[in-house]
């Protein structure tokens, strides 16, 4: 079981990992080994999830997933194939997470009016400091 939050446990055989060689530098290593790791994961057919959660994640995850409702992560950071699919779960784990977030709803809150007052006469003083510097009566040179 792969656990995305508290309350949701998707089951492994829902993640399709595939392993292939990775480009970039490293060598023989690169050449021979498949260490990138691709995880694949039917959104549009999990049984696991429910309705509300897979269009949640359809909306969230709109530019990750494919047309056929398929969402694809590939890991090559690391040079070891254990690494990379650990780091692809990983980071799975954490999209899911972020995209079936609720998000907080901000709680309104009012300004006292102490506070209000002062900031208000604060900027009366400022203005009647700036108005004061007009300079009507100034005379150039003198």
């Amino acid at each position: 079981m792969i656990e995305i939050t508290g309350t949701l446990l998707l089951p492994v055989v829902e993640v399709r990992l595939t392993f292939s060689r990775a480009g970039g530098p490293g060598g023989q290593n690169v050449n021979k080994v498949n260490t990138k790791v691709t995880l694949w994961f039917d959104v549009e057919n999990s049984p696991t999830l429910s309705e509300y959660q897979k269009n949640r994640i359809r909306q969230r995850l709109a530019g990750r997933i494919s047309k056929e409702g398929v969402l694809q992560l590939t890991a090559t950071q690391y040079r070891t194939q254990k690494a990379n699919r650990e780091d692809a779960l990983q980071r799975f784990r954490e999209l899911l997470a972020t995209a079936l977030a609720e998000r907080t709803v901000r709680k309104k809150t009012r300004i006292a009016a102490g506070v209000r007052e002062r900031r208000l006469q604060a900027k009366k003083r400022r203005g009647v400091l700036k108005s004061s510097r007009s300079g009507k009566d100034w005379k150039p040179g003198g």
